[in-house]
């Protein structure tokens, strides 16, 4: 099997599929103020996804995470899981999620194949949950959390995102929270976006001060899997649930990057922050193509970055997190 390497000697096996990017909440991070529908009706087919995902695990892809804007916006969103966890050499099928349709669709999505599941909560004070995102929901996605943990997921995930003076108070109340629970709780350091200049600079808070504190407390950082994301995993025998930082601005984030991007109109990017993205579509037509896109795939590697030199100020063309997937 062929296996994506880049010129930094990064191994590449998980990919992130974006099938949208149209959302139903106004996070302020992300779209305040809400999104305009410039790419509907021109996101990728369940056929054109289904050659994508092929060509990808025959380069090594071992884990796929379906994503947004909001994926289950689509109506034929448990069909791609069923489609995606079927190709061979897919050993993992994940998604992420604001939560809105999952009290209702968890059991549904599992059934087709889903492995595991992150939900977006932002705080676990309903009244900053909603501040946040533009939702007066906060009950309604807490309890399509629990309906994720009794349909049997594998791994449950929280993402908030960190912001000064919006939730960093809202710490002990999140590691509390996860003592009884088998969910993984996962900090994420707020990204400077085109469009979010001023919120970035006024919210921007490092996750290296959690980091101590879990350390102080006697927590123990796990080594992470091939596949895995780039959060630091910290783990406590007093605890059932996990805590992972995702940090962005720290020293060699970069180094273990394992991940590509797909957009929702078919484009390969290298990188969340990278430039305007490696059109794939043209490919995604017939099965009969897939020896040319794999190869336009590993040629595209060639251009990867060292680093996405956030830490330079350098937001390359994303214009906010929506736009290919987070």
């Amino acid at each position: 099997m062929q296996q994506l390497k880049d010129n930094f000697e990064r191994k590449f096996e998980y990919l992130r599929l974006s099938i949208t990017d149209e959302c139903n909440f106004k996070c302020n991070y992300c779209l305040p103020d809400g999104y305009k529908r410039s790419h509907q009706g021109e996101f990728l087919s369940h056929q054109e996804i289904n050659h994508l995902v092929n060509a990808f695990s025959e380069l090594g892809t071992k884990k796929v995470r379906i994503t947004g804007g909001e994926p289950s916006l689509r109506k034929d969103f448990p069909d791609i899981i069923k489609s995606v966890a079927s190709v061979p050499g897919i050993q993992k099928v994940a998604t992420t999620t604001n939560g809105f349709r999952l009290q209702k669709d968890a059991q549904q999505w599992f059934d087709a194949g889903l492995d595991a599941i992150n939900v977006s909560i932002d705080s676990l004070d309903a009244r900053t949950f909603h501040l946040i995102t533009g939702k007066n929901i906060f009950q309604k996605v807490m309890d399509g959390v629990s309906a994720c943990v009794d349909a049997g997921y594998k791994q449950v995930k929280i993402n908030s995102v960190l912001m000064k003076g919006l939730n960093d108070k809202d710490l002990d109340l999140y590691i509390d929270w996860i003592k009884t629970r088998p969910i993984q709780l996962r900090f994420i350091e707020l990204m400077q976006t085109g469009d979010n200049a001023e919120f970035f600079d006024k919210h921007h808070l490092s996750g290296l001060w959690i980091k101590e504190k879990l350390l102080a407390e006697g927590w123990t950082q796990k080594v992470p899997l091939s596949h895995d994301g780039p959060a630091q995993i910290f783990t406590h025998d007093e605890f059932q649930g996990e805590v992972g930082l995702i940090m962005p601005y720290s020293k060699d984030f970069c180094k273990s990057c394992n991940r590509l991007r797909v957009s929702s109109t078919g484009k390969l990017h290298l990188c969340l922050f990278g430039e305007q993205g490696v059109d794939l579509r043209d490919l995604l037509v017939d099965a009969s193509q897939k020896e040319a896109l794999k190869h336009r795939i590993i040629l595209a590697l060639n251009d990867k970055k060292e680093s996405h030199y956030l830490q330079s100020g350098n937001t390359g063309a994303t214009p906010h997190l929506a736009s290919i997937g987070g």
